[in-house]
């Protein structure tokens, strides 16, 4: 009889403990499946709401790649040159963002301009008008010789073989002016032409303006090469190099003593741009220091303005969209990105999603269509893919403070959150670059 019982209540302790568990297993499904059901529908609104900015985001981004491609074409068939004219690929990098750069930072101020009637739509003359170009030319002479200084100064600190500091000097301002001749009119109708149809200028403008500098650099680059084969090691060089200095001294000492538009274009840029200067030669020394590698692969060299590009792009899409929600009140100026920030950030994840492999795809393809030696489709894609997914984080977090920093200090977002925050991709970028590189070679 005791057996029984005690058979009785095992079981039934058996029943409730299988019961319980069987409930809290119910409970803990029906929570999960909750959760995934929220979840769910916060990325379709997230999608929902964000449908118009991806949409733009991206054609702009592809347009933009086109123009990446162009240079690292460019880039790819200059191989012969940098072993002609060592040190030349530390000058590049930084070459190509300062440009985006200054260029970039011209393109905010006239759209602000534009859209707050600063400017007229027919663009006629006025002092602003006439701050903003002549403010931009000061800067591309100045930049482009500290550029060329630097350039020669990290071939030394490196001990990497490189030409003297009046070649580097010569290619870098002849190339400066040429490009900025062309980019120069490029950005005022890029400008003119977002605020008339429209075009959200942190989605478009920005990035359509920096690919403009990437195309008409490299090119740009290559005739001054040409112009210093007739100058090199000659009397002529030197007048040249004079000429040059007495120019940017002449410019850097008009700015600072202009009208108030005009000194603090030049007071707020030129710090900026000489830290974004060494950046950039930064990232020139990370890829010099692998350039037998790169010059045995040089389809490596298509890939580089390319990816540099786009995550300057990126990095300057979401810092002109935090800026402009900061300024408006939708963003708060907090140390912790939530809310409207972290919307932002989940377009630029998604925007990083599509357009690495893209890059690499498109590499792959027009290196192999021109005879330039390709890692093959597989390899291209799996180096873009990875080297970009490692760079997402840094470009949400280098974007999110920047823009913080920027409006808690009142400094105008278009003279320092755009060209700090691509100068502070390009090393970055291109040392995950090289870490992919490594890493997928080795496999």
């Amino acid at each position: 009889m005791k057996r029984r019982e005690r058979l009785l209540r095992m079981t039934r302790i058996l029943l409730q403990s299988l019961l319980t568990f069987t409930v809290n297993i119910s409970i803990a499904a029906s929570r999960g499946w909750v959760r995934a059901f929220n979840l769910s529908r916060k990325f379709g609104s997230f999608f929902r709401d964000s449908r118009r900015i991806l949409g733009e985001s991206f054609v702009a981004l592809f347009i933009c790649a086109i123009g990446d491609l162009i240079a690292g074409i460019f880039l790819g068939k200059m191989s012969p040159m940098l072993e002609s004219y060592p040190g030349l690929l530390v000058l590049i990098p930084g070459a190509i963002g300062m440009r985006g750069n200054i260029f970039g930072a011209l393109g905010s101020r006239l759209g602000s301009g534009l859209h707050i009637g600063v400017l007229s739509p027919e663009l006629r003359r006025s002092d602003v008008l006439a701050d903003n170009i002549e403010g931009t030319i000061i800067l591309t002479v100045v930049m482009s010789l500290f550029l060329g200084f630097m350039a020669w100064i990290f071939c030394q600190l490196f001990g990497f073989k490189s030409m003297g500091i009046m070649d580097f000097t010569v290619i870098s301002v002849i190339g400066g002016i040429i490009s900025g001749a062309f980019l120069l009119p490029a950005t005022v109708l890029i400008s003119l032409k977002s605020y008339e149809n429209g075009w959200d200028p942190d989605n478009v403008t920005t990035p359509l303006i920096a690919a403009s500098g990437d195309l008409f650099t490299l090119p740009s680059i290559f005739a001054a090469l040409a112009v210093l084969e007739m100058v090199r090691n000659g009397f002529f060089e030197w007048i040249l190099f004079a000429i040059f200095l007495l120019i940017g001294a002449a410019g850097l000492i008009a700015g600072f003593r202009g009208r108030y538009d005009l000194r603090k274009i030049i007071r707020q840029s030129v710090p900026v741009l000489l830290i974004c200067s060494a950046l950039g030669t930064t990232a020139g020394t990370v890829l010099n220091s692998k350039l037998s590698f790169i010059l045995d692969n040089p389809a490596i060299l298509a890939l580089v303005p390319l990816f540099s590009g786009e995550s300057g792009d990126l990095v300057s899409i979401l810092g002109a969209r935090l800026s402009s929600g900061l300024h408006s009140g939708i963003i708060p100026a907090s140390l912790r990105p939530h809310g409207e920030a972290l919307r932002n950030f989940g377009i630029i994840a998604v925007l990083s999603l599509l357009i690495y492999p893209t890059i690499g795809l498109l590499a792959h393809l027009v290196s192999d269509f021109l005879g330039i030696g390709s890692l093959g489709p597989f390899r291209m894609v799996l180096i873009s893919s990875m080297a970009g997914y490692m760079l997402t984080p840094f470009l949400l977090l280098v974007g999110f403070y920047l823009s913080s920093a920027s409006y808690r200090l009142r400094l105008d977002p278009d003279n320092i959150v755009i060209p700090l925050s691509t100068s502070m991709t390009d090393p970055v970028a291109n040392t995950c670059l090289v870490i992919a590189i490594i890493t997928i070679m080795g496999l």
